[in-house]
């Protein structure tokens, strides 16, 4: 979001996704974050400004990961645990299983003592996981 947005968080999501394109890291994201960004999108500008806008995403090097049942699982311990919202349960059980960072600026992530590591946007929502190469 803070890419499409361009917010504060705008300039180091793309230079992530710099990276990802030039294959020093990967950009995950899961299905159910996907239809978080789309629904965001869909209300601010409406169903065909939308189809726009996602259309010039999907170039983009970021991996769409499914919800399987076993993630599923992952994100009811996260959000059992850390008491998040379950949008916020699956990225951050995306970022447990891939050993990877997790790219927000998400509010709710702050002060939780987790299992993985968290690169921090200014004023921005999340974008979703990087991996290292």
């Amino acid at each position: 979001m803070a890419f499409l947005q361009k917010t504060p968080g705008a300039y180091r999501v793309n230079e992530l996704l710099k990276e990802a394109q030039q294959v020093r890291v990967k950009v995950l994201m899961s299905a159910v974050n996907y239809v978080e960004v789309y629904g965001k999108i869909l209300r601010k500008y409406g169903s065909k400004r939308t189809v726009t806008i996602m259309q010039a995403v999907e170039p983009l090097a970021i991996e769409g990961l499914d919800a399987t049942p076993q993630r599923a699982c992952q994100a009811a311990d996260v959000k059992v645990k850390y008491k998040l919202y379950y949008a916020d349960s699956l990225a951050a059980a995306l970022a447990i299983e891939h050993k990877a960072t997790l790219v927000t600026g998400d509010n709710d992530f702050r002060g939780l003592g987790l299992d993985f590591l968290i690169t921090w946007l200014k004023n921005s929502r999340r974008l979703g996981c990087r991996m290292r190469r």
